[in-house]
């Protein structure tokens, strides 16, 4: 009798936990699916939102870090370029790893970019980290670490 009064407070815990994880992830998701948004519309301004604005933007396959604000001030032509119309932009996310709690995330995925314009098409896949909280009811990352180029196939494992 005594294990099963034990169960259930951990059966009903977990549960819980899972309902929480759940949630947050759908957040995230929301939190992602709007820096798609501004990559897509070269918001400038709603791209810099989605960072914290102490962030910092690790580049570890050239053993870099520098503040994100450095990064988004040579972003910018490209974000301008997109919002008049002269690039196409794109950037979708898959994740392997998420670990979160109601207000930090750490996850872990592939990006992939992708750039049109008059001179053809570029893009990346790119192997990252994200670490992330919640201020204010708002997700805001404070560190992303772009770690290594991604293949194909690895996208693809990751599915949608």
């Amino acid at each position: 009798m005594q294990r099963r009064i034990i169960l259930l407070p951990l059966a009903l815990f977990l549960l819980t936990t899972s309902v929480r994880a759940q949630g947050v992830t759908d957040e995230l998701d929301a939190y992602w699916a709007e820096v798609a948004r501004t990559v897509a519309e070269g918001d400038f301004d709603g791209y810099s939102a989605a960072y914290h604005p102490d962030a910092v933007l690790v580049f570890a396959s050239s053993n870099q870090s520098v503040p994100l604000q450095t990064a988004l001030a040579g972003w910018q032509p490209g974000f301008e370029a997109t919002a008049a119309g002269d690039v196409t932009a794109s950037v979708s996310f898959r994740f392997s790893q998420r670990l979160v709690s109601e207000t930090t995330a750490w996850e872990r995925g592939i990006f992939h970019y992708q750039a049109t314009s008059d001179q053809g098409t570029s893009g990346a896949m790119i192997h990252f980290t994200a670490l992330s909280i919640k201020k204010d009811g708002k997700w805001l990352m404070m560190m992303e670490n772009q770690m290594s180029e991604a293949t194909q196939a690895e996208w693809d494992a990751l599915g949608n």
